[in-house]
């Protein structure tokens, strides 16, 4: 019974030595992708365009993957509450890495957004995942609804997809 076990062990110290002698160095740094300023101005600029075709002056902001803004626009008659409010609309984005008609539904939205942390959890905001990459987000303000808050940040992610994809 003894030598079972000695020579389980033995087996498993064996197997526990390959696979760590398999397993690289621990990595020490990560590279994180981020978003150029021309990037984002392109973002907020097609947000904006769209907003306009359709007939509403927007603010915009395009944040990093930490929530910190890159780009915030205001349109001319768009009302300057609208830039705080897709500043934290594209931070909460960004901080869950999902649309914000996904987050309105979040169910601990409630306490989240009493904690004044800057978060909303409101329509209007598009998170920038591309090409396996995590860049932020775009949030915008100033439409009737933030479902078509949410399709002028979504023009401004699309007009620079592909671009982003191919890198």
């Amino acid at each position: 019974m003894r030598t079972g076990i000695i020579t389980a062990f033995i087996i498993l110290s064996g197997t526990i030595g390959t696979a760590q002698a398999a397993d690289p160095q621990p990595q020490l740094t990560v590279k994180v992708a981020q978003l150029t300023l021309e990037t984002a101005l392109k973002m907020a600029a097609a947000s904006i365009e769209d907003c306009r075709k359709a007939g509403y002056s927007v603010a915009v902001t395009v944040v990093d993957r930490d929530g910190a803004a890159q780009v915030s626009e205001r349109d001319t008659l768009a009302a300057p509450v609208a830039l705080k409010i897709s500043a934290e609309k594209a931070y909460t984005s960004a901080m869950f890495q999902s649309k914000g008609t996904d987050l309105e539904k979040f169910p601990g939205r409630g306490a989240l957004g009493t904690a004044d942390a800057g978060l909303l959890f409101a329509g209007g905001s598009v998170p920038i995942n591309v090409g396996g990459y995590i860049y932020g987000a775009i949030g915008v303000s100033g439409t009737p609804s933030g479902a078509l808050d949410e399709q002028c940040a979504q023009a401004g992610l699309d007009a620079v997809n592909d671009d982003l994809a191919m890198q």
